[in-house]
């Protein structure tokens, strides 16, 4: 086995929910607040874009807060990453949902979920 697939398999052992692009996500990060205290600050969005493979999978997540978009990526094996939490699981027909920064208001967050496209 290759060096750099040993190194990355021993990444890829954090277990992360699996979601895809359109979903909306709750990312829970590790803020320091002292030499041994820390807390959980929340990044709410939508799932705008995946990338990389293996242990170097990056998710980008945008929000729109007072009026303004906010984008932030994530490397999915992050440390500093507590959780993920799926909030609603979305249907989309595009990899990259760069679209949405050009959107507005509930334009710009409301993608119809797997099961409301069901009905």
């Amino acid at each position: 086995m290759d060096k750099l697939k040993m190194i990355e398999a021993g990444f890829a052992q954090k277990e992360m929910p699996k979601f895809n692009v359109g979903d909306t996500v709750k990312v829970l990060t590790k803020i320091p607040e002292g030499p041994d205290k820390f807390r959980l600050h929340p990044f709410e969005g939508v799932v705008i874009a995946k990338s990389g493979t293996g242990a170097k999978i990056n998710f980008t997540v945008r929000k729109v807060s007072f009026g303004e978009g906010i984008e932030r990526v994530f490397p999915l094996y992050s440390p500093a990453i507590e959780r993920i939490e799926i909030i609603r699981s979305g249907k989309v027909r595009r990899a990259k949902l760069y679209y949405l920064r050009s959107k507005v208001g509930k334009h710009a967050t409301k993608i119809e979920s797997r099961e409301e496209k069901a009905k």
